[in-house]
């Protein structure tokens, strides 16, 4: 055990001064007080993040620059929790649903007799049947349209609920559809806002679901809550209607099937549309901020080949007719239809500048929330208060390395030092590995790390206290060393794998505080046991090959 072969020297050694390497850029960390320049000076450097560029400017770039992140609580930044409303999903749905519906049953209509739609739930499709007597073969007709749920909890059931009563046809999803859709919903929108702050460029935001209808978002390094607000609050949801007449009464009947929508720049005037759509923002492949030929801002969108085709089919078939462009329900334009559009691509223009057209870029290009998103709780952690935890866990970690230092002194003397020295270096590795994964360093993350820095002499308290035994029974210092380690091990690797699953259980299950602190957690017990045993022992060889001592005092 206490022959250390040259082989096994180097690499230890090469790994802690790898680790030294990925540490050191940390160092030269310098805040940079703008986001924005921040931004700016990451894509000039050529780097991803801000905290790269600042890395790249003090340090080689040959080197590693890999930068542990910060989270919210010590950068500051924005913090929402947010209720997805899906009834909408549900309401669009059945209105989506209504002219595929329609057209099934009047190829019936000779049997059934006419059909109209009559208002009700929002939740539901309400259809009139002429003749009553018939109504069996309107729900067969009906039937015919409904398809298996594909959930896993719901697989094999109907996603339509189809009944009748009296002369009316009622249609809604099943309730299995409803709980699918419920999830789909959720799980999309967690996509689309994580795709929205990618755009932006910020690092490391935190965005997952909470509860059955809940999302959380954090994002560490943006101005406030109301700057992350307008950029995910906004539903951006696109869509290409026909127009069916223009006024100035708001609240004018606009017939079944139909809505009323204002136009954004022409404050007054009210635009009757069909309310289904031909094409939605949900076509669209991308989206990029331009100037239309009066040289003012505008955004040139492009369909994918399902929308492309819808698109040049409605515009070849209404050429001279009017339609609109609905942003979030409202008219941003109504152009009238020249010719027909069968290249898939287009223009937005309208009252915008450069800074609202690229915005709308990023929320056509992240795509639309499928639902309403209501804000249940917000909050601003300002970067003075980050700074202040900064200040405060680095504080309480140095306390913690010169008390647990001193105490491992004062025990074992020379042995104490050498612990105290691969405590040091543990921390090092710590800081290292999470560089060059990307992890983020919390507050309760810093709780992690002055716990491994109070546990990590563990290890060598067992293997000191089992030398000490060694010694009593009269061995030699070079037998009581060896027989030491080796009879310390199983303890140490017991004793260190039952945290290390707790720390990963914590990791896997937890989240927000409780995961930021098994991730240091579960580094630091690797790193405490490869510099408990490793290197510490090799610290411990190569003073017996220099002192050769003859007695031990432990």
């Amino acid at each position: 055990m206490v022959q250390i072969s040259a082989w096994k020297r180097i690499v230890i050694v090469g790994l802690i001064l790898l680790g030294l390497l990925y540490a050191m850029p940390n160092l030269f960390y310098q805040r940079v007080e703008s986001h924005n320049d921040a931004v700016v000076a990451a894509e000039r450097a050529g780097f991803e993040t801000p905290e790269q560029a600042a890395a790249r400017s003090l340090w080689p770039g040959w080197l590693p620059s890999s930068l542990v992140s910060l989270g919210l609580d010590l950068r500051g930044g924005a913090h929402l929790l947010g209720e997805v409303n899906t009834a909408e999903v549900y309401a669009s749905r059945m209105t989506a649903l209504w002219p595929e519906l329609r057209d099934a049953l009047a190829e019936s209509r000779d049997v059934i007799g006419p059909v109209r739609r009559v208002k009700g739930p929002a939740d539901q499709l309400l259809v009139e049947i002429g003749n009553p007597d018939q109504m069996a073969r309107a729900v067969e007709i009906a039937r015919k349209l409904a398809a298996p749920v594909t959930s896993l909890t719901g697989a094999g059931a109907s996603t339509l609920d189809i009944t009748a009563q009296g002369s009316t046809l009622v249609v809604q999803l099943s309730a299995a559809e409803k709980a699918a859709t419920d999830d789909r919903t959720i799980q999309q929108s967690l996509e689309i806002v994580r795709r929205r702050v990618d755009e932006v460029g910020t690092r490391e935001p935190t965005i997952q679901r909470q509860g059955k209808d809940r999302i959380l978002i954090q994002v560490p390094g943006i101005g406030s809550a109301e700057e992350l607000k307008a950029l995910i609050g906004t539903t951006a949801k696109l869509t290409f209607n026909p127009v069916i007449g223009r006024g100035t009464d708001p609240n004018a009947s606009p017939g079944l099937g139909n809505i009323v929508v204002p136009a954004m720049d022409e404050p007054g005037v009210y635009y009757t549309l069909a309310e289904a759509p031909v094409v939605t923002g949900e076509d669209l492949t991308d989206a990029r901020p331009s100037f239309d030929q009066n040289g003012a801002p505008a955004v040139d969108f492009r369909f994918g080949p399902q929308g492309a085709r819808r698109f040049g089919a409605y515009t070849s078939a209404n050429v001279g007719q009017p339609f609109a462009i609905v942003l979030d329900n409202q008219v941003i334009s109504a152009p009238v239809i020249r010719q027909a559009i069968t290249t898939g691509s287009g223009q937005i223009s309208g009252a915008m500048d450069v800074a609202e057209s690229n915005q709308l870029a990023v929320l056509l290009r992240a795509g639309a929330l499928p639902a309403e998103m209501t804000f249940l709780e917000e909050r601003t952690i300002g970067p003075e208060l980050g700074q202040d935890s900064i200040d405060a866990g680095r504080k309480s970690a140095m306390i913690a390395t010169v008390l647990v230092v001193g105490y491992m002194i004062a025990s074992y003397g020379l042995f104490g030092v050498f612990a105290s020295v691969a405590v040091i270096t543990n921390v090092i590795l710590i800081l290292s590995i999470m560089s060059a994964m990307g992890a983020t360093l919390t507050l309760p993350g810093i709780a992690g790390i002055v716990l491994t820095v109070g546990t990590a002499v563990d290890a060598n308290v067992i293997i000191y206290e089992r030398i000490r035994e060694e010694l009593r029974a009269g061995k030699t210092v070079v037998k009581a060393i060896n027989d030491g380690f080796g009879e310390a091990m199983s303890a140490i690797i017991d004793a260190n794998l039952t945290t290390f699953i707790a720390a990963l259980v914590m990791f896997f299950l937890g989240s927000g505080p409780v995961k930021g602190f098994a991730v240091t957690l579960t580094i630091g017990l690797i790193t405490s046991v490869f510099t408990a045993i490793y290197f510490t022992r090799l610290m411990i060889v190569m003073w017996l090959e220099w002192r050769k001592p003859k007695t031990l005092i432990l």
